[in-house]
């Protein structure tokens, strides 16, 4: 092991001043540490502790004689020894076995300030014979359980196990060797090991190394080596291996066997472990000196040597390792920490031994990290740069990658540079400038079998391991787009997908197919935002989407039947319009082949709205409607042909080609507008009062595009007959205006008569001659008495070009009519005023003559008139017997009277209705007729002052 290198990883500490103090009397005959501190025995009996330094802290008499072994215990602060006292008898063995809490002192008035002494066991007893003791080992089990295991120059290990202080124990022996000479089955060391529940103990005699299970009695024994070591040569690893030193070798055993072997010559004096770390004190026989070596097995390498004398006793406690020479100086050697150790290995430029021990040591990953760095750099310095990128790899996720990005940004060194990005987006470290950069590697050096493997890598689901759009822009940009669209499509980036396919390479018919097959709701967002390009170059197969997309064509055969609530769900075509801002003849399609299909849309009003805008416009100008009807025009579909071409073909053709133009254009148009008119009226049935689309836009459409018959109908089913008649006054069709009055001015067909009036004004103010007219016109009005004949003569007036021959018949016969009706009136008026006369002088006479009553007889009860008798005015008499307690009106002619009096109180209460008189004034023939007719029955005789007045008294009967 001589080739294994050196270093100095250990050093001094205390500055190499380090002794067993003076208070320390007898020889040191055994120690141990343990909870900070270091426990010492000698040979006249006293234990002393020390604190860190080796500084005394205090000692006590454990034993009368000699303390042969001692360990300080772990978990609890008890101190475990085992001496020589006095002999009581000289059949009890001097040697026992103490156990002391160290936390807990003799009392004040005591002899001696010591620990307290919780047990004395003897050793030794009948059924175990005395032996000299050789080894001695402790295990804390479970507290308060202790397993002791005293080694014996018999090759015996006698064991106590049990609660010692509480003395409830058990004993047991094993047997390891049983020679004639006890040099060679002396037992030189121990070591317990557990595994899992179970307890084992290995033993070493000079001659054997064996393993005792002690999980279930009888306790088993297993050899697993015929040779053995000398005394203290024996250690336990951290990994609970057993260490044996032997002159040629340093053995290491498990429970199966002898395990790795180490050829450090030299014999033994001393062997440990610390912290990983082989400590090993070696005698030169040639020089006679001894070597103290800390081998670090895991690099191979020794990590502190040092030439020392006489070597006592070995032992480690505050993380030094302390060695205790025979003339009672000690040398106390800690480990130098991490960044000392790799400083030094720097300077060496030993990069791999650094590495080795940072990971060995289980180091933080951030510290790995930058001694690979800095290897790296090395590496790198000496251009040897395929290992240093190997090592750059290795920080990933630690460095910064520009770091090593910048040094590899060469073009000769652009693989390296490759293979770094590479690893870096395996670990899904990589950021979108590290895609981009990696993916230009790929391009620059063409290696379409690494960008394959990088871009169509199916080795998991989940998220990729770079940045999609960044790779589907470097893609593209390098004309990689079967890649870029792989990308896309594997992540779900429609808009990319789509976006090169249309945009890149216009495959129109591969971007429709493949909209087809997403899902309805991520189908609809991609139409809205390539439709535009899509209903350029494809308007059928686009429209057939849209209708799969907008009806439940999709889905009816999954469902059965048609459902309203789930095309309510359904996108509307109006959330499309925008996508044929430039085509609206294919718009004009869709819509058409939506409202056949589907009736009950939410969106049914903005629909036919479209449509009414697009049925009613004068030109689509489409230019592919050209294209479909006009075999004789050029061909604008694909490619454009030049000017000059166009221009000659167009001086060529002429007259022609303009005329046929027209004359389609015209044929579509009125296809158009009979369509519209058709909308018009389906879109506003019988039963509804309010059509399916806004009517004012209609409206205002049919007035800009001058379409007459959709205004018509629409004044007409809007009952406005003025503005219906107004439409033929100003295109001056006489013939369709009377037609248009016969229909709408029949009052009995709840027409409006007054419409005649607007006629008749109409033709008065016309300025020619339209004597036909007007008497047609004076029939109607003559029919219904619509206007009295001065107004007829005063609207006629106004038209120079009529002459009184047209009225003289109308003239006539309303004069007669109205003689007629003078006669009837004066002879009414006659009757009235005799009558009147009549009654005046019938109340003269009552207030002026007396009344002679000759009744004979009672009016109610037909019997002879006795006194007392009641005779009423209206010569009607009665016993007062029969009229009972009503004596103020007569009961014969009372009903009449109050029959009158209700109905004047009733024609009072209707005169403070003004809206009953004004609707009787509104649709009376004859509105001055209503008004006399109230003045005559004496309703408005009066003025009225207030707001809240009573009915007027007075009758006027």
């Amino acid at each position: 092991m001589y080739q294994w290198r050196k270093f100095e990883f250990f050093e001094e500490k205390f500055s190499g001043k380090c002794s067993i103090p003076e208070d320390v009397a007898g020889n040191i005959t055994c120690c141990s540490s343990g909870r900070g501190k270091v426990v010492v025995g000698c040979s006249d009996g006293t234990v002393s502790l020390l604190d860190r330094g080796l500084k005394f802290n205090y000692g006590f008499q454990a034993h009368s004689s000699s303390v042969l072994f001692l360990q300080q215990l772990k978990q609890r602060n008890f101190l475990v020894t085992v001496g020589e006292d006095e002999q009581i008898s000289p059949q009890q063995s001097a040697v026992c076995l103490k156990v002391f809490d160290l936390d807990k002192m003799e009392p004040e008035g005591s002899s001696s300030s010591a620990p307290e002494c919780v047990q004395i066991l003897r050793v030794f007893t009948n059924q175990y014979p005395e032996a000299k003791v050789t080894s001695f080992l402790v295990l804390e089990e479970a507290p308060p359980i202790l397993l002791i295991a005293i080694g014996l120059d018999n090759g015996c290990i006698y064991g106590i196990k049990g609660d010692i202080a509480r003395e409830r124990i058990k004993r047991f022996k094993l047997q390891v060797d049983n020679h004639s000479d006890k040099s060679l089955s002396s037992i030189m060391g121990m070591g317990f090991r557990l595994d899992g529940q179970a307890t084992q103990l290995f033993a070493v005699t000079p001659t054997s190394v064996s393993l005792f299970s002690l999980h279930s009695e009888p306790y088993s024994r297993h050899t697993l080596d015929q040779i053995g070591c000398a005394a203290n040569s024996v250690s336990m690893s951290d990994r609970s291996e057993l260490i044996i030193g032997r002159p040629e070798a340093v053995y290491f055993y498990e429970v199966d066997g002898r395990g790795p072997c180490w050829a450090f010559e030299g014999e033994k004096k001393f062997l440990g472990w610390f912290r990983g770390y082989l400590l090993c004190v070696i005698a030169d026989q040639r020089s006679g000196k001894n070597t103290f070596n800390v081998y670090d097995l895991k690099n191979h390498l020794i990590a502190h040597s040092l030439v020392i004398g006489e070597v006592s006793h070995m032992l480690c406690e505050w993380g030094n390792i302390i060695l205790i020479m025979a003339n009672k100086s000690a040398l106390c050697i800690g480990e130098k920490d991490m960044e000392s150790k790799l400083d030094m290995l720097f300077k060496k430029n030993l990069y791999t031994v650094a590495i080795n021990i940072v990971q060995s040591q289980q180091a933080d990953a951030a510290a790995t990290a930058e001694v690979l760095r800095k290897y790296g750099d090395h590496l790198y310095s000496k251009q040897d740069y395929d290992e240093a990128m190997a090592q750059y790899i290795n920080t990933i996720g630690h460095l910064e990658p520009s770091y090593v990005i910048q040094k590899f940004l060469d073009a000769q060194r652009i693989y390296n540079l490759t293979n770094y990005l590479e690893k870096l987006h395996e670990k899904g470290l990589a950021s979108k400038d590290h895609t981009t950069l990696l993916l230009n590697c790929y391009t620059k050096l063409k290696d379409v079998e690494k960008l394959n493997i990088f871009i169509k890598n199916d080795d998991g689901v989940g998220e990729h391991k770079f940045d999609v759009e960044t790779a589907i822009r470097v893609c593209r940009a390098a004309n990689y787009h079967e890649h870029a669209m792989y990308v896309a499509k594997k992540a779900g980036k429609h808009e990319w997908y789509l976006k090169i396919l249309l945009e890149d390479l216009g495959s129109y018919g591969e971007a429709l197919q493949y909209i087809s097959s997403l899902e309805p709701s991520q189908a609809g967002v991609t139409i809205k935002e390539y439709g535009k390009i899509l209903i350029e170059h494809k308007p059928t197969e686009t429209i057939e989407i849209l209708m799969r997309l907008c009806t439940e064509e999709s889905e009816l055969s999954k469902r059965g039947t048609s459902n309203g609530t789930y095309i309510s769900m359904l996108p509307s075509p109006v959330d499309f319009l925008n996508i044929f801002v430039h085509h609206p003849q294919s718009l004009m399609d869709f819509l058409e082949r939506y409202t056949n299909k589907v009736k009950d849309s939410p969106a049914q009003v903005e629909i036919h709205n479209t449509l009414l805008e697009l049925y009613l416009s004068i030109d689509l100008n489409f230019p592919s409607m050209s294209q479909a009807t006009i075999s004789t025009a050029s061909n604008f579909s694909a490619e454009m042909p030049s000017v000059s071409a166009v221009m000659s073909r167009a001086k060529s053709n002429g007259k022609l080609i303009v005329h046929q133009k027209e004359s389609v254009k015209e044929k579509d148009r009125q296809d158009r507008l009979q369509k519209g008119l058709k909308l018009l009226k389906s879109a506003w049935p019988l039963d509804m009062e309010h059509p399916l689309y806004d009517v004012d836009l209609a409206i205002i459409l049919c007035e800009m595009n001058a379409f007459k018959e959709g205004l018509l109908y629409l004044y007409e089913k809007m009952k406005l007959y003025k503005e219906v008649i107004a439409c033929y006054m100003q295109v001056h069709d006489h013939e369709g205006l009377i037609a248009c009055c016969k229909r709408l001015g029949d009052s009995d067909k709840g027409g409006d008569p007054s419409l005649w009036a607007d006629v008749l004004k109409y033709f008065g103010e016309l300025g020619e001659d339209c004597s036909k007219e007007v008497k047609e016109v004076l029939t109607y009005i003559e029919r219904d008495d619509i206007l009295p004949p001065i107004i007829v003569l005063q609207t006629l007036s106004r038209n120079p070009c009529l002459t009184l021959s047209v009225i003289k018949d109308y003239i006539a016969r309303k004069l007669e009519q109205e003689s007629k009706l003078i006669e009837e009136d004066r002879r009414a008026t006659e009757k009235y005023q005799e009558e009147t006369l009549a009654m005046r002088k019938e109340i003269q006479d009552l207030r002026t003559n007396a009344r002679i009553f000759q009744l004979s007889k009672c009016t109610a009860c037909t019997f002879t008139l006795d006194l007392p008798a009641v005779h009423f005015m209206c010569m009607h008499s009665f016993h007062q017997r029969c009229l009972g307690d009503n004596e103020k009106e007569c009961p014969e002619c009372a009903p009449e009277y109050r029959t009158v009096l209700e109905m004047k109180r009733s024609l009072e209460q209707n005169s403070r209705d003004q809206n009953q008189f004004f609707q009787q004034v509104k649709n009376s023939k004859d509105g001055f007729s209503v008004i006399a007719e109230y003045f005559g029955k004496g309703i408005i005789n009066k003025t009225r002052t207030g707001s809240t007045g009573n009915a007027s008294s007075g009758s006027g009967f």
